[in-house]
């Protein structure tokens, strides 16, 4: 319905990143679920997410619409 006015939906899934939030959290506590659950071993930095954002804004992108993009390091290929 507002895609005839440039306007396009989708979706950042992040996993398990380093923030404020997760600051608290022991640092062997987040190595251990790392490794565990996550493909590539550890945990994301902010700017891997908003770099995967970025990417969805840009004009380049203007007829990407309806994805659901995960930035995860892999965890949602392991539920499939």
């Amino acid at each position: 319905e507002l895609g005839s006015k440039g306007i396009t939906f989708n979706c950042i899934c992040p996993g398990p990143i380093h923030t404020g939030i997760t600051a608290p959290i022991p640092d062997a506590a987040k190595a251990k679920f790392a490794r565990r659950r996550v493909p590539l071993r550890r945990y994301a930095e902010p700017e891997e997410v908003a770099h995967a954002t970025l990417s969805l804004v840009l004009p380049a992108s203007s007829y990407i619409n309806g994805v659901t993009l995960p930035v995860d390091g892999g965890m949602t290929i392991q539920n499939t």
